[in-house]
């Protein structure tokens, strides 16, 4: 008899509850959130297991991994769809019925799985967000700084990065107690240039030596953070069966409403990663505007764009530049520029 198990992960504690094949409780307890903990307490029942689950969350990339090395069948299952099945099933909310409801869906099937990521496209992953996050912070300084001195009548303008700091200082000079607020920001500020530049050198050297990311910067508007936030995104691309879903996972397809005579297409879903999806968009931005050098893709998009307008043409641009993107990967070719049929016919 196989039995299954549901993990309710929490930061200190983990709440197991193992079930067998009629969904009888077999045994239930909680240990540390530690992976040795948790093989410990699953394979000293003695039990084989068919699944053993857990919500995605910000400790399953790891979890998964050590308990897959162990010889457990786990699954992690999607967010949205775990609390929508586990706010069915129960009415009052505990980590014990949590572990409960996360069993009985593995029990009997009741589940979306989701991707987890190797460790390299962690790692890169890791790399952008923390770049965009430097990034960002040095933004809110420097908008800070504009906006907490356009107060006294004093306007920065328009001014290079590399003047921001000399302009500041020129402004405040002779406000004693404007300059010793404004002194710590401009140290932090230049902290934050030092750091962001060493990040973003990280990012152009992870580049260089990927032949894939520097395919995937064949296409016009692709550069390489784009490149590589698609790497470490997608991760493996063989887990897609169909090119054409690699738009729809990353919620750019637009949400449908079908009820009897009712049946309408909405906004894009927005359910996939927003990382992505915001570099895709600008990737598009980028090409329907500044690229010069005439392709199919734009032509295709500037169609759009005169029967539905510019911001649709970009968002349908973007889907089609994750489509094109995952196309290359799996065929290990470039982008072309101009379709085959167009090519031949100019032959």
């Amino acid at each position: 008899m196989k039995h299954s198990a549901g993990l309710d992960v929490s930061v200190k504690d983990t709440a197991i509850c193992i079930v067998d094949e009629v969904g009888k409780v077999v045994r239930e307890t909680k240990v540390v959130t530690e992976p040795e903990a948790i093989i410990a307490l699953l394979t000293s029942a003695g039990l084989e297991y068919a699944r053993v689950g857990l919500e995605a969350g910000p400790l399953s990339q790891w979890l998964v991994n050590e308990l897959a090395e162990a010889g457990l069948p786990v699954i992690c299952v999607e967010t949205r769809h775990m609390k929508a099945v586990l706010t069915a099933q129960q009415v009052n909310k505990s980590d014990r019925n949590d572990a409960r409801g996360i069993a009985q869906m593995m029990r009997v099937g009741l589940y979306k799985p989701v991707h987890v990521k190797t460790l390299a496209s962690q790692q890169e992953r890791m790399l952008l967000t923390t770049r965009k996050l430097l990034r960002d912070k040095l933004q809110d300084i420097e908008n800070e700084l504009r906006g907490t001195l356009r107060n006294f009548g004093l306007k920065v303008g328009v001014v290079s990065p590399g003047r921001f700091e000399a302009r500041i200082r020129e402004l405040v000079a002779g406000r004693l107690r404007l300059e010793m607020i404004v002194t710590p920001l401009l140290a932090v500020r230049r902290v934050l240039r030092e750091q962001l530049a060493k990040l973003h050198k990280m990012v152009l050297d992870q580049v260089r030596r990927d032949p894939l990311c520097r395919r995937l910067m064949t296409v016009p508007g692709v550069g390489p953070i784009v490149a590589l936030t698609f790497r470490a995104t997608v991760d493996q691309a063989q887990r897609f069966a169909r090119s054409k879903t690699v738009g729809a996972h990353f919620g750019l397809t637009p949400r449908r409403f079908q009820s009897g005579e009712m049946d309408y297409d909405g906004r894009v879903s927005k359910c996939g990663d927003a990382m992505m999806r915001t570099a895709l968009y600008e990737a598009a931005q980028v090409l329907l505007t500044r690229t010069q050098r005439w392709s199919w893709l734009k032509a295709w998009a500037m169609q759009i764009a005169r029967r539905r307008g510019a911001k649709k043409a970009i968002v349908a641009l973007a889907r089609r530049l994750a489509v094109v993107m995952h196309r290359m990967w799996i065929d290990g070719t470039e982008f072309h520029w101009r379709k085959e049929t167009d090519a031949a016919a100019a032959a």
